[in-house]
């Protein structure tokens, strides 16, 4: 294995079906909130792909057990062992024909997906490259991704957990390779609440007076960390929102905004008070993960959102919580029913159209997606696996508490079904971030995100 370090920065955990539908991961129903997905029936199976019942995938070109291939990804971990190694090693070993050189990326995922579109534009890039899960419209529609299920058979695509694979589809054509799912959580310090009798929040407004509490106590600083820099974590973070208040993005077919609502309104109104009533940090503005995190474990916070990999992260060397933290799924609006949604995350596997050794590229992506590699994601890294009966087993499930949660939580994914995803993920982030950076109040912002949404859908951005 070889390493080449390209890029550097705050990792960005954000990760598609429709607008805002309910996307039940391991085996629950799918239910729409605006547009339902294209559903693929029980748990366990991908759904139905590119190719037609019956007919038979493309040879790969190349050599599917010899060469070298370049892997760019982002680190998925921020500290320990690094996982993407410790998968190479185990993949070379299991194909020693095969020389996989590790590139990796930058950790923003906007300036990931910049950098890899200049590249591929240019015939150039990496041969197999992990990107996030909005990805398959905007990448597919420039074909700066190869269709998977071109060459992948059905039975390999039914290995996954329902729903994941409806989400690497761009027009019946699989681009990408689900490898590891994120999902929003609440973690919070079991130890503090405890201590003034109180029970984990299951609404907002139970969340906030709990804090205020805790607060007082003068145990924490901050009641609730979240992400709310100008990022696409923003977008993340206001989908939970925006989907527990009742609101969607865009309509069914994706033309049009339907972002200027009231329950929009209601969504960021509230997370501004999070804000403005002393709850979250005043420089909420400026925080990703990493800073969410670091003042999670530092023990300054109550309550904070961030993805699954975050309870490994609080339980490690010079963490100031170890012992102290659950975890639950996210809490709703007072009135709705319980749990709040979470934002569906994750990363998949895509091949760059230009690789010389596609053969090789898929072999690698299979085994990456396979038992072996998937089980070491989610037992030694703490990551959702994608493949549905490693993510439902014994070992996986009891290796920590996020793990042994994911069929409970409520999932909302982006609305990255559009091709102008990106310009409709820059209108909302930058609403919420003017408005928790004090520039700008919930009603005009949302007011232009939506216009700046319909500019993009229509060709102006």
């Amino acid at each position: 294995m070889h390493a080449q370090w390209i890029g550097q920065g705050t990792r960005g955990r954000p990760r598609p079906l429709r607008t805002i539908a309910v996307v039940a991961i391991a085996g629950a129903a799918v239910v729409g909130l605006s547009a339902c997905s294209g559903g693929s029936g029980g748990g366990g199976s991908g759904g139905s792909t590119g190719n037609a019942a019956g007919s038979t995938p493309s040879a790969a070109p190349g050599n599917a057990e010899k060469g070298t291939i370049t892997w760019w990804a982002s680190p998925i971990t921020t500290s320990g062992t690094d996982p993407r190694t410790v998968l190479i090693s185990a993949f070379e070993k299991a194909h020693p024909g095969i020389t996989v050189t590790l590139q990796s990326a930058p950790n923003d995922t906007d300036t990931n997906r910049a950098t890899l579109t200049t590249q591929i534009s240019g015939g150039g890039g990496p041969d197999v490259y992990m990107g996030d899960v909005i990805w398959p419209a905007q990448f597919g529609a420039h074909q700066l991704a190869v269709p998977l299920s071109q060459y992948l058979p059905q039975s390999y695509w039914n290995t996954f957990a329902s729903g994941l694979v409806d989400g690497a589809t761009y027009q019946k054509q699989v681009y990408g390779a689900p490898f590891f799912e994120d999902q929003g959580f609440l973690y919070y310090r079991s130890d503090l609440l405890k201590k003034e009798g109180l029970s984990v929040p299951t609404t907002w407004e139970q969340l906030v007076s709990d804090a205020k509490k805790v607060q007082a106590a003068g145990d924490v600083k901050y009641g609730y960390v979240f992400q709310g820099a100008d990022y696409e974590g923003a977008t993340c973070n206001y989908m939970e929102f925006l989907a527990d208040a009742g609101g969607t993005v865009l309509n069914d077919d994706q033309t049009a905004s339907t972002l200027d609502s009231d329950a929009a309104v209601k969504a960021l109104t509230f997370e501004q008070s999070l804000v403005t009533d002393g709850i979250a940090p005043k420089a909420s503005s400026t925080y990703q993960e990493t800073q969410a995190m670091n003042a999670f474990v530092a023990g300054d916070a109550l309550f904070l959102r961030n993805w699954d990999y975050a309870y490994g992260q609080s339980q490690g060397s010079g963490s100031k919580v170890v012992g102290k933290v659950g975890v639950a799924p996210m809490p709703t609006f007072a009135g709705q029913p319980t749990p709040g949604y979470s934002n569906i995350g994750g990363w998949n596997l895509y091949v760059n159209p230009h690789s010389k050794n596609i053969a090789a590229d898929l072999t690698f992506i299979q085994w990456m997606t396979g038992t072996d590699a998937q089980t070491t994601l989610g037992t030694q890294f703490s990551e959702i696996p994608t493949n549905a009966s490693v993510r439902s087993s014994s070992a996986v499930q009891g290796k920590n508490p996020v793990l042994a949660i994911v069929s409970q939580t409520k999932l909302v994914p982006r609305p990255a079904q559009t091709p102008d995803y990106p310009q409709v993920s820059k209108a909302i982030y930058t609403a919420v971030n003017g408005v928790l950076a004090g520039s700008a109040q919930p009603k005009s912002a949302i007011a232009t995100a939506s216009k700046q949404i319909d500019s993009a859908l229509s060709g102006g951005l």
